[in-house]
């Protein structure tokens, strides 16, 4: 598990360092503009822009009230944790968390351009999030589970982290059809509300 997870960081510290070159993951502005962040938005930021590769536009979409504590876990080039920290505003904070410390380096860089001082980078694993017990309001979760597969993990930690009434949002990459064993699976699991069209959408 420790070699995957190596293995990932270090791809991911390339997109930082050298967001040009090809990538086996879709990186850059192109992409985050197709999953939703307003042109307006990346043209303000840049160098996180440069350096998206998650799955969605998570914190445009997320319930972050004024004040709130976040949690972004996996934050990447940290776009999701500036717009987070404008959406909470000066009475809340967010905590951006990340394993790769090339990501961080540019998510640092670009609140500290942007003068948002309510945000506290922190370098560190899914499977054990540097946050204290009860702590966070709202957790972003923007395309990690895939990359990781100690999953059981990541999400005992997210209800660690939360406090009561706590909520997670969250994108992934999912298969739009089950794997041909888990396709009867799937299929007893579905109800009246869902079906095996949406299921994997």
């Amino acid at each position: 598990m420790a070699d995957i997870r190596d293995q990932v960081c270090a791809a991911y510290s390339v997109a930082a360092k050298a967001p040009e070159q090809q990538h086996p993951f879709p990186v850059g502005r192109r992409f985050a503009e197709s999953v939703g962040y307003s042109p307006e938005l990346l043209d303000e930021w840049p160098g996180p822009a440069s350096r998206f590769c998650g799955t969605s536009c998570v914190a445009a979409f997320a319930d972050i009230p004024a004040g709130a504590r976040v949690l972004d876990l996996g934050c990447g080039g940290g776009l999701d944790s500036l717009l987070a920290a404008r959406r909470t505003g000066p009475g809340g904070t967010v905590t951006a968390v990340d394993f790769s410390a090339a990501m961080l380096e540019v998510a640092r860089a670009a609140a500290e351009e942007a003068d948002l001082g309510n945000i506290d980078f922190r370098r560190g694993d899914a499977e054990t999030i540097p946050a204290e017990n009860s702590s966070v309001d709202v957790a972003l979760v923007n395309g990690i589970f895939n990359l990781n597969p100690r999953r059981e993990a990541i999400f005992q930690e997210l209800a660690r982290v939360l406090k009561p009434g706590g909520k997670v949002f969250g994108a992934e990459i999912i298969r739009r059809e089950a794997p041909g064993p888990l396709r009867g699976v799937v299929r007893a699991l579905v109800t009246s509300s869902s079906n095996t069209d949406n299921w994997f959408a």
